[in-house]
């Protein structure tokens, strides 16, 4: 494979702007975060009511998460992606300033089911930039997401500390987002996404009767799945650093309260890094052998932490559980959109839904096993999810498998100089 290794101008431009894409998608719902206390008490909420109000959240993305396929194939994955960020931000906003339970639910639905097409849509333009440069760009990407997410909660941490209300709070968020997201359109590639189609992932032919179906053949049933558990065991793992970390640091080792929030801030500063290197590291040894070193070292470092269990040992177990699972969503993401004989989204859609069943399944199953057996035992979901990446990453390809689109209308009497240039060989 040859790379170029000066992307087009356009091409530098459209990274930049589905970074932007990516940052407003992690800031808008870290804006809304912290603000949960305040509008569980406006609200007079108990625990329990409150509890069910906010899975509102990933209900809605479960729940139109399928159609993010049909829209990108008739609008573009960039218009998408920018009409999700405007209306998840006004779902956030109306969140917030909800007067009543019910409102406060419909809103949290709303701005996850646009969220979920938003995450969807910003992936697929990525992938289609990444195909442009030749070579892996997606993690650092979810790397521009992790700095939008620590953007967003510290923004909203400043404005609680300036006594700012929520509503003002909120409406200068969602401006501020759709506006980044409205100049990034403007960069976004042009034309349709399904142009990047190559013979080696060609796409079936249409039927529009059947647009917003997702047809899968048997044999891609196998491998679709074993990527759909690849994506989850990240999310699992990430779970586990955001809802249970913290706890079983304070509670079971009895950490104090300043040191435990440490095991979140490893995992999620591991992730981080993880992802600001992910891409060097799969252009040199491949999303198998990076996805595979990764599982083994989250499973390996969590499972010592839990073995012997100790302050320090616990955060250093979290930190290479985030390290390790860096790059696994977007690992699987890609394998998903290049599955030969899938219309054009379909495999990154399917992937991304039944992703967020991970973080919607995974904090009950945890909350049972440690009722019943503790908190350490619940956590050894991470080191399982580990060892399950180890198991399935046989199924993503060995080396980087980008597709070069190219960067401008193929001009008959230049056809030897595309933008980007890549051999394209067969995937694995």
């Amino acid at each position: 494979m040859s790379v170029v290794a000066h992307p087009a101008p356009e091409d530098r431009r459209a990274r930049t702007a589905v970074a932007a894409l990516f940052l407003t998608n992690g800031a808008l719902l870290a804006n809304l975060l912290p603000r949960y206390p305040e509008i569980k008490t406006a609200l007079d909420l108990p625990n329990a009511t409150y509890g069910l109000a906010v899975i509102a959240f990933p209900a809605g993305a479960i729940a139109t998460g399928l159609a993010a396929a049909s829209l990108i194939r008739r609008f573009g994955s960039g218009r998408v992606a920018t009409a999700g960020t405007i209306l998840t931000s006004l779902g956030t906003l109306a969140a917030g300033v909800s007067p009543s339970l019910v409102l406060f639910v419909a809103a949290l639905f709303v701005a996850g089911a646009t969220d979920a097409v938003t995450d969807v849509a910003q992936n697929a333009h990525g992938l289609r930039v990444q195909r442009r440069y030749g070579r892996s760009i997606l993690n650092s990407f979810h790397a521009v997401w992790s700095i939008g997410a620590v953007l967003g909660g510290t923004m909203a941490a400043a404005a609680i500390a300036l006594g700012i209300p929520i509503g003002v709070h909120l409406s200068a968020s969602a401006a501020l987002f759709s506006l980044v997201s409205l100049a990034a359109l403007r960069h976004c590639l042009p034309g349709h996404d399904d142009e990047t189609r190559t013979t080696e992932n060609p796409a079936p032919p249409e039927d529009p009767g059947r647009e917003t179906r997702h047809r899968v053949p048997v044999a891609l049933l196998l491998p679709l799945t074993a990527l759909v558990l690849i994506a989850v065991a990240g999310t699992v793992v990430e779970d586990a650093g955001n809802s249970w970390a913290t706890l079983y640091l304070s509670g079971t080792l009895e950490a104090p309260a300043a040191l435990a929030a440490t095991g979140y801030i490893a995992l999620v500063g591991a992730q981080f890094a993880g992802r600001l290197i992910g891409d060097r590291l799969v252009d040199r040894f491949g999303r198998r052998t990076v996805a595979r070193a990764g599982g083994a070292v989250a499973a390996t470092g969590m499972a010592l932490a839990l073995a012997f269990p100790s302050v320090p040992g616990t955060i250093a177990g979290f930190a290479a559980a985030g390290l390790g699972v860096a790059t696994l969503v977007p690992a699987a993401m890609h394998e998903a959109d290049i599955l030969p004989g899938l219309r054009h989204g379909t495999g990154l859609t399917l992937v991304s839904w039944l992703m967020r069943l991970g973080f919607l399944l995974s904090p009950p199953v945890v909350g049972l096993v440690a009722d019943a057996h503790g908190l350490r035992a619940g956590l050894l979901v991470v080191p399982v999810a580990g060892a399950l990446v180890v198991l399935l990453a046989q199924v993503l390809g060995r080396r980087p498998e980008p597709t070069a689109e190219p960067t401008e209308p193929a001009e008959p009497a230049e056809p030897t100089e595309p933008a980007t240039a890549i051999s394209p060989r067969p995937a694995g």
